[in-house]
């Protein structure tokens, strides 16, 4: 029941959620702005009402394998591994050629159903770290560095340490393009001037 509810769990974190609601709008999301499937991305072509529903999905694909899970095999190590699964197939999803997401929003609603005060913790981060220094990368960079650490803070267990450090490497990893352009000097800030056209790349 753990393996199906894995494989279960990624194919479900493969749902392209910014994709399939670009299509009802009849805009394929990845033809511009940053070309990513995301919220950010979403929000700048359609509007914030697509961008929030596109990261309420994207959260919602690890939290109901997770909750799945949890009738099925009970609480404990087979719900992580159900959210880890779901995080891996928004950053490889089966569907797009193993072309996602950079993992955020899904991470997120895989914390925020095991440790939903840590999982606000970590959002507050990511919410001054933008505000501060005005790049979505570096928020999302800086709440995956701080996950293990505020696992420890509320005694989580070991398998759920483990799988914090798995989606903060992962995290980090797809967000490898964002950190070589923070070191030239060329990613793009959200406060960037209205005028300018450059695109704000995704992180989602």
């Amino acid at each position: 029941m753990t393996v199906l509810a894995i494989i279960a769990a990624y194919c479900v974190g493969s749902i392209p959620c910014g994709l399939l609601l670009g299509r009802l709008a009849g805009v394929d999301v990845r033809a511009a702005g940053s070309g990513n499937i995301g919220a950010t991305n979403v929000t700048r072509q359609l509007g914030k009402l697509f961008g929030l529903l596109t990261l309420a999905g994207d959260m919602g694909k690890a939290v109901a394998p997770m909750w799945l899970t949890a009738r099925v095999t009970g609480p404990g190590d087979p719900v992580i591994l159900a959210g880890l699964a779901a995080v891996v197939g928004h950053c490889f999803p089966l569907y797009l050629r193993f072309r996602g997401g950079k993992g955020v929003a899904t991470a997120l609603g895989m914390w925020l159903y095991l440790y939903p005060l840590a999982a606000l913790i970590l959002a507050g981060i990511f919410i001054a770290v933008v505000a501060a220094t005005g790049y979505v990368s570096v928020g999302s960079l800086a709440a995956a560095a701080f996950l293990p650490i505020a696992l420890m803070l509320f005694q989580a267990p070991r398998p759920a340490l483990l799988a914090a450090v798995a989606i903060t490497a992962l995290v980090w990893f797809k967000h490898r393009g964002n950190i070589a352009r923070l070191l030239a000097g060329t990613e793009q800030s959200w406060r960037k001037p209205k005028n300018d056209p450059g695109d704000i790349e995704e992180t989602t």
